[in-house]
């Protein structure tokens, strides 16, 4: 009878987390966050708020992090997931001033292989000031490379907006390449005369 009480408590133990993740609401849709949780079992979730993580390297600032809410899913391959938004700014290493930023509703970090994702209201700037929106944004850290497979846009200096899909970059976003580009360009007729 005592083994039974103890294994029934053990299992209460482990399911607690997964019930209090299910029956909590969140204004983003998690949705992929929801299938990746279902998939894995015994998760282990450890939330931390109020994150602002510098990351440095020999004492010069490389990114910032900061966001709401932070869970920490401790599987075979260990995640996090940012769910009530997500910031990251980058620095140039010599100046040490801002070279761009990236800010969405969902943020998922994959750190053993430096992989983050950004879904939803996908926001991201570099330092020129052009703009690239979309749903969905992957940043590969080893790789310094960022890409998305869903539509991206992305606004220029001086106006000029450019659609497409297949986005690449590297993660400065200064070297882009749209497939299935199209765009609306502004053109100064005075300037050919």
């Amino acid at each position: 009878m005592y083994n039974r009480v103890k294994h029934l408590h053990g299992l209460c133990l482990l399911l607690l987390p997964m019930f209090a993740f299910s029956i909590s609401s969140c204004e983003n849709d998690l949705n992929k966050v929801k299938e990746i949780a279902s998939n894995e079992v015994g998760i282990i979730v450890e939330p931390t708020t109020g994150v602002d993580l510098i990351m440095s390297d020999s004492a010069k600032v490389q990114l910032h992090l900061t966001a709401p809410l932070l869970l920490q899913y401790q599987t075979k391959k260990p995640y996090k997931v940012a769910p009530k938004g997500i910031r990251i700014v980058f620095y140039d290493k010599v100046t040490q001033k801002e070279s761009g930023n990236i800010v969405a509703d969902t943020g998922i970090l994959h750190e053993d292989d430096k992989l983050y994702e950004f879904h939803k209201n996908v926001v991201a700037t570099n330092a020129k000031g052009e703009t690239y929106k979309s749903e969905e944004l992957f940043w590969n850290a080893g790789t310094k490379k960022v890409y998305s497979h869903k539509n991206v846009e992305v606004t220029m200096n001086g106006g000029n907006i450019m659609n497409g899909d297949n986005f690449e970059s590297d993660d400065k976003f200064l070297h882009p390449t749209l497939r299935n580009s199209k765009g609306i360009f502004h053109v100064d007729e005075n300037a050919t005369q």
